[in-house]
Formats: C-alpha cells, sequence, structure tokens
C-alpha cells in the first residue's frame, strides 16, 4: 500500500463533490473513466454534510440466517475485524459487502456501530447493506446504504481486508475514497 497522502490534501479534497472528483479522475486519468464509482443507488444518512475522504477499511457480513460457526468464533471475528479498523492510515472509510441474497435483510450499521466506529477513526460507511436507528446514529458519521431497516437480524462479520463490491464498484482495503450524498 502507497504511503497514506499529507492530511492537508485530504481536507483539500473534501472542499469538492465526489462529482467534481470524477470530473477531475475522467482528466487525469481517462483510460479509468468507467471504473472506481458506485454505480447503484444508495440512501444517505446526512446529505448535508461534506465529502468524506479517507483509507478503505473493507470487510462482508451476513444476516439472514444463524451464523454455523460456533458463538465464540464469532465474537473473536467481530473483535479481530474491530482491531483491523483501528489498525492502518486514518481516517477511514468502511465499506462493507453484504453477501445475503437479499442484502440488507439485517442491520450492521446503527447507534452502537456507528459510535464504535467513528471511535476508531472511520468517517463513515458505504455499504449495499442496511443502516438503522437513523436518529441515534454517531453525530458526524455519515451513512450511504442499500436501504434503511429495522433489525439486526442475525447479522455478522464474515471476512474482512479483502476486496469488496458495493453498488458495482470493487473496493480494496486500504483504496482512498471520496464519498458525499452521491
Amino acid at each position: 500500500m502507497p504511503s497514506p497522502l499529507p492530511n492537508d490534501l485530504l481536507t483539500r479534497l473534501a472542499a469538492f463533490d465526489t462529482p467534481t472528483i470524477c470530473n477531475a479522475l475522467e482528466v487525469a486519468r481517462p483510460e479509468c473513466r468507467g471504473e472506481g464509482f458506485t454505480t447503484m443507488p444508495l440512501v444517505c444518512l446526512r446529505p448535508q454534510m461534506p465529502p468524506m475522504v479517507g483509507y478503505a477499511r473493507t470487510a462482508t457480513i451476513r444476516a439472514e440466517h444463524p451464523s454455523d460457526s460456533p458463538p465464540e468464533e464469532v465474537k473473536q471475528r467481530r473483535l479481530d475485524y474491530y482491531a483491523y479498523v483501528d489498525d492502518g492510515p486514518k481516517p477511514s472509510v468502511i465499506v462493507i459487502q453484504d453477501l445475503d441474497p437479499s442484502p440488507g435483510f439485517g442491520s450492521f450499521w446503527g447507534e452502537v456501530n456507528s459510535h464504535v466506529h467513528r471511535g476508531l477513526g472511520a468517517l463513515g460507511v458505504v455499504t449495499n447493506g442496511s443502516i438503522r436507528d437513523l436518529d441515534d446514529n454517531a453525530e458526524g458519521f455519515q451513512m450511504l446504504a442499500g436501504q434503511v431497516g429495522p433489525s439486526h437480524a442475525y447479522v455478522r462479520i464474515e471476512g474482512f481486508g479483502h476486496p469488496v463490491e458495493v453498488g458495482d464498484m470493487i473496493v480494496r482495503s486500504g483504496d482512498l475514497i471520496h464519498a458525499d450524498q452521491h
């Protein structure tokens, strides 16, 4: 992974909306004009917030059915995931792919995880899954999701640190993410 960019550069990038960043990339790297952005609609919890710019921390989840793994293993995987989120350059943006046939069946994202992730240096999340607890999420934590839903169901971390696909966009751990209401 390349060295982190200076924080003042990240701040300057956050001064532009995501379509403007896409316009600049089309000029600077025309061969990449058809990649590196979402093409599926996402719900934005706080459209009035400025763009978030940070380094991707990737993970996958499932929620439709209980895990076949022992509870201790599921718990340890979540603790290892939190350690992974805390590691590496900051700020981070969490990118989580919901692997269920019906993404968003159960939500990983709500009051508790928004506060935990904010405390670990994350600016927000981009997911094809669902979000909940809309009025109780951490202040200043942005959420872009496939839908809003009420329940956790059987949500759990399946894996982390590997490439994921959200909204037809492939993201690798450590990729620079620029995201806003667009």
